[in-house]
């Protein structure tokens, strides 16, 4: 009797230290439950924001002034590009390249170019379509009329033959706008190679130059490259040119020096191999020429010379108020942290 009352004590005792061994264990459980929710609910409302960020930065805006009233546009990225004045039914589309510091879709911003591009074509009511394409390819379709803007560009001689349509000139293909801010066109070469640039680029001839494919330079430049009193290396953008430079592959290369040193600052190169490269080049004193820009329209665009009239009288006007000079003082609104 006296061992039947020991077990039965000791399996009360045991199911007391089990029943509360569980409710302890249930608290836990629920409290991991509670946590779990609570990193799964965090994580979620993360995710929503990164997202909302996301679509956030596909967004942006382009301000001008006009009598002193600030005009802001608000673009988004499509699927093809940048869009801005998306009411409006006088489409235009846009080809051009990366060129900063005037104009890239990898700086902020875009660049002063890109700004000033949407602020003077919306300012007379155009939904603006830019596209960012390699230059050659820019320019071929343009000139083939599949878009309706090349920019930007420099002057074009009236001689000038298309490389895309056999037996045209370019200013057959294309009608060019007035001019506006543009930068230097000059020649660089490597750090101790001795070359003193001719007035008349006499002694270019028999060098091996690169080029960017499609570029115009200047007439006379373009006449002896025609006429190949010099060898030319072409090369897809200027950070190619550099490395071509550098490597020796050819004498000299030609281009906006500022295009140069961004193309470098802004690629994907470490930051000690940007300076090795910029550290071996050097510009070649006087620059060749001031190179002023254009904006080229396709003749096959439809109303060609409204909107060619549209765009000189925007540029007047941006020039007149000082928007253009504001544009260009701004810049792209960013600075380089290398």
């Amino acid at each position: 009797m006296l061992l039947y009352f020991l077990a039965q004590k000791n399996s009360s005792s045991y199911s007391s230290k089990l029943n509360k061994l569980n409710s302890v264990l249930g608290f836990i459980f629920s409290i991991i439950q509670g946590i779990t929710l609570s990193l799964i609910l965090m994580a979620y409302f993360s995710l929503i924001t990164v997202a909302k960020a996301g679509v956030t930065n596909d967004e942006f805006t382009v301000s001008y002034y006009t009598n002193t009233q600030r005009q802001t546009i608000k673009g988004i990225k499509t699927p093809n590009g940048y869009r801005f004045n998306s009411d409006s039914d006088k489409v235009i589309n846009l080809a051009t390249v990366n060129w900063p510091p005037y104009i890239s879709e990898y700086t902020c911003n875009k660049g002063w170019v890109f700004q000033f591009t949407v602020a003077i074509l919306v300012s007379k009511g155009y939904q603006v379509n830019i596209h960012f394409y390699p230059w050659a390819r820019a320019v071929m379709l343009v000139e083939q009329g599949k878009m309706d803007i090349l920019f930007p560009e420099y002057f074009i001689e009236s001689s000038a033959p298309s490389d895309v349509v056999l037996g045209k000139k370019r200013r057959e293909l294309l009608v060019l706008s007035n001019k506006f801010s543009g930068g230097d066109l000059s020649l660089l070469k490597r750090k101790g190679y001795v070359f003193n640039l001719q007035q008349n680029l006499g002694n270019l001839k028999g060098k091996i130059i690169g080029v960017v494919r499609g570029y115009q330079n200047t007439p006379e430049f373009d006449a002896m490259m025609d006429a190949k009193q010099f060898d030319v290396v072409e090369a897809l953008d200027e950070l190619q040119l550099i490395k071509l430079l550098v490597a020796k592959r050819v004498d000299l290369i030609i281009g906006d020096p500022s295009v140069f040193t961004y193309s470098v600052n802004y690629s994907n190169l470490s930051t000690s191999k940007k300076k090795a490269l910029l550290n071996t080049i050097e510009k070649i004193e006087p620059a060749i020429k001031y190179n002023h820009l254009y904006y080229a329209i396709s003749n096959s665009y439809s109303h060609h010379l409204q909107l060619l009239d549209d765009i000189n009288l925007a540029l007047l006007e941006f020039k007149q108020s000082g928007e253009t000079n504001r544009f260009i003082d701004v810049g792209s609104g960013c600075t380089l942290g290398f």
